[in-house]
């Protein structure tokens, strides 16, 4: 005969423990229901949000917000109303405030993100027509955008995102971290909700560093390459992969999360240094032009990576059948001196901007003058550090003036070319950009 229980006595809705049994309860919010430590600490192994490190509390914090007890009869909690898909077109419009130029590549990216979505809220069809997910992969030599572009996008859009390093990754054997891990930092990018992060963005950085070799005589890593394609095909084709919590290699002991991939967005991106070589090869070119039965015409080099194919992708060293998994390829050109400076005041993260932030925040106005801006294009020019270079410029540049500005108090600071060629060479920095 099952024992009475006590009138308004607390007991476990999972394992109906009372505190008469010695059950310690964390009750609900109606006080009439809750859980015990005992199940919260299953429920916390089944989030892989066990042995973290983190205090007790916040486990048991993270725990109740996704395990809440329902009373039994009682109404479930309305549903969020699904978000609105932003049109391609709106999406290049929000990317234009943040990316100069690159329109090609924001226009396929917008397009590949809008469809993504669209598929994912699609309706059941009786016709059985399933739309397949298209992964992207952008082209394009370093500091031209690609890891922004993506950032941005899941920003609008208010999924989780992630970064990897595909250079860290190697096959089972190797030195180096597994396939599986790099989704690890997509689920920390959820706080480990699963079926947030199943809608999530992965962004592959240095994608062309895995490309498959001749030969590789490193006993460290996968030899060629080649493995750890073979390994990213499950995550990007779609598949159920067992998560480790923690990221690096997997143990027999450790516990997982199952991740179903089919709806995380993989947005692959590399320099592909080289690859105008293929691209040359392909169009029966060099570098200098190529001949056809209309006559002589000439391709310049910075032009070669408009017409990239999958089959360049192919010559450079990535498999086939990873290449038949990013169906989207576009590609990105090299910034010229008019988007460099474009770069410099336009976007709403430009750099000048986010320093006359900082000198405000002290009660000084910074102005960076024609002249100064014209000085930090040429320097990223002859240097090659593309966008990325003009940060480390514009850093260099300022640093003393931000050591002396808080404590001298002016009013107001301008920044001439005199003053950056000044600053420059103090700090060396010819020598250490060479």
């Amino acid at each position: 005969m099952a024992k009475k229980r006590i009138q308004h006595e607390l007991h476990c809705i999972y394992c109906d423990r009372s505190e008469a049994d010695g059950a310690s309860i964390l009750p609900a919010p109606d006080m009439e229901a809750g859980i015990c430590i005992d199940c919260l600490e299953t429920a916390a192994n089944m989030l892989g949000i066990a042995e973290t490190g983190v205090p007790n509390n916040e486990v048991a914090n993270r725990a109740r917000a996704k395990y809440r007890t329902v009373k039994p009869g009682a109404p479930e909690a309305a549903k969020p109303e699904p978000k609105v898909i932003p049109k391609p077109s709106e999406i290049k419009d929000f990317l234009d405030q943040y990316i100069i130029g690159q329109d090609q590549a924001k226009r396929y990216l917008s397009v590949a993100v809008y469809n993504h979505y669209k598929r994912l809220d699609q309706p059941v069809d009786p016709d059985g027509v399933e739309i397949e997910k298209s992964n992207i992969i952008m082209v394009g030599p370093t500091g031209t955008g690609k890891t922004l572009i993506a950032r941005t996008i899941a920003k609008q859009l208010d999924v989780p995102f992630t970064i990897v390093d595909a250079t860290v990754l190697t096959q089972a054997g190797y030195v180096g971290e597994d396939i599986e891990s790099l989704l690890t930092r997509l689920l920390q990018a959820a706080d480990y909700d699963v079926k947030r992060a199943e809608r999530g963005i992965v962004f592959i950085d240095e994608i062309d560093k895995i490309a498959r070799k001749g030969d590789n005589p490193s006993i460290t890593r996968d030899v060629g390459g080649e493995g750890v394609q073979q390994g990213l095909l499950k995550l990007l084709e779609g598949s159920v992969v067992n998560v480790p919590p923690q990221g690096g290699r997997k143990h027999p002991e450790q516990p997982m999360i199952p991740v179903d991939t089919k709806n995380i967005l993989f947005i692959c991106g590399g320099a592909f240094e080289g690859i105008e070589q293929a691209i040359a090869h392909r169009l029966n070119s060099s570098f200098v032009g190529f001949s056809t039965s209309d006559g002589n015409r000439k391709i310049e080099r910075d032009n070669l990576m408009r017409h990239v194919a999958p089959q360049d992708l192919r010559t450079f060293g990535l498999i086939p059948e990873i290449i038949g998994r990013l169906p989207i390829l576009t590609h990105l050109l090299p910034l010229d001196r008019t988007a460099l400076r474009r770069i410099l005041t336009e976007p709403k993260n430009a750099i000048t901007r986010q320093y006359e932030k900082l000198f405000a925040m002290d009660g000084v106005k910074l102005t960076f003058l024609p002249e100064s801006l014209d000085f930090i294009v040429d320097k990223a020019i002859e240097y090659k550090l593309g966008a990325r270079g003009l940060r480390s410029i514009v850093e260099t540049i300022m640093m003393n003036a931000m050591f002396e500005m808080p404590t001298e108090h002016p009013d107001r600071f301008e920044v001439t070319a005199d003053y950056c060629r000044r600053q420059l060479e103090a700090a060396n920095f010819d020598a250490q950009a060479v």
